[in-house]
């Protein structure tokens, strides 16, 4: 396979490189920043940003298949940034994959694209687009996931979106940091009455099922024109695998406690002043943040499972374990 993978300096970036490459791909990297450890492997690393159009044409010359990683993320900040990133260098991607002939497009969405505040409780890929968006992420991941759905072609370019949710393991630098972060600040406290269910998914996991994804894609493609939820396969309550987290670094565990009620005024009157001042520093609650620390939200990934036989690799057990062990060895 000869394969683009954008976002590759990324955390599940560098994963999918590093899953290609020990099966002997042919494989391209596009980020806004070096990767010498990515050229040290033997990987064609080009630079560039998704919103220069001839730069994205030029990473997708002689690509069978195109690994959509590349996006702005986080829960605040300018739309023009989130649009001009996710959506318009999506469009950009897209346009070069027909110029280029490029014969599939396997994209990195959200699970977000979905939500709007309330719980999500096993449910699948039959659940709508959020009609209300909380932040300019998953309302800029949404429109870029139905650019790259309503572009598949039978006979052309294939696609389909991915939905991994909460992306952890081994070098990662920003979920698991930033949770750490907030801890030894002191600034984080359990939003709800704690009981909560949430699906996670190791990085190794998420970079399986995208190969998975392509290599079905370039074969019989009954994949073509679809979105997919990929996890664990099995959720987890969120404040107690927060608190495990916690321990491996030597934290204790959450014990302050607010009510989503009264994170969601404090999240609106904060959203409500950071922007009165213009200001694109985060807020330290949102009503997309708290909402997502207090309610359910985990996925059935019977599609996965059926279309390209996706099935986690590492299992959470292992997973927090092999965590441990890497936290213990920088130690």
């Amino acid at each position: 396979m000869k394969a683009l993978v954008t976002g590759a300096s990324g955390f599940l970036g560098r994963q999918i490189v590093a899953q290609l490459c020990a099966r002997g791909d042919n494989v391209r990297g596009f980020s806004r920043r070096a990767t010498p450890e990515l050229e040290r492997i033997g990987v064609d690393c080009r630079r560039g940003d998704l919103r220069d159009a001839s730069a994205v044409a030029e990473a997708c010359r002689d690509r069978e298949v195109v690994f959509h990683c590349a996006a702005v993320a986080g829960i605040w900040g300018r739309w023009d940034h989130y649009f001009g990133i996710n959506v318009q260098g999506t469009q950009h991607l897209i346009q070069a994959c027909r110029t280029m002939s490029v014969a599939a497009i396997v994209y990195t969405s959200s699970p977000s694209v979905t939500f709007d505040g309330t719980p999500q409780r096993g449910v699948n890929e039959q659940v709508g687009y959020a009609r209300h968006w909380l932040c300019h992420y998953p309302h800029s991941k949404a429109l870029a996931e139905q650019s790259v759905l309503a572009a598949d072609q039978p006979g052309g370019l294939r696609t389909c979106a991915l939905r991994p949710h909460l992306i952890w393991g081994p070098g990662d630098e920003h979920l698991i940091p930033r949770l750490i972060d907030r801890a030894r600040r002191g600034q984080l406290r359990q939003v709800g009455d704690g009981t909560n269910r949430i699906d996670i998914t190791h990085v190794e996991n998420a970079a399986l099922a995208h190969l998975l994804a392509a290599d079905q894609l370039l074969s019989v493609r009954a994949v073509g024109g679809k979105a997919y939820f990929i996890s664990q396969g099995e959720s987890v309550n969120c404040w107690q695998w927060i608190n495990e987290l916690l321990s491996m670094h030597g934290l204790p565990p959450v014990r302050r406690k607010i009510s989503l009620d009264w994170a969601w005024r404090i999240g609106a009157v904060l959203e409500f002043l950071h922007r009165a001042a213009r200001s694109e520093k985060e807020p330290r609650m949102t009503r997309f943040l708290a909402a997502q620390l207090a309610l359910d939200h985990y996925f059935d990934i019977g599609r996965a499972q059926r279309d390209f036989a996706y099935q986690p690799r590492i299992s959470t057990a292992q997973g927090m374990h092999d965590l441990a062990a890497c936290l213990g060895r920088r130690k």
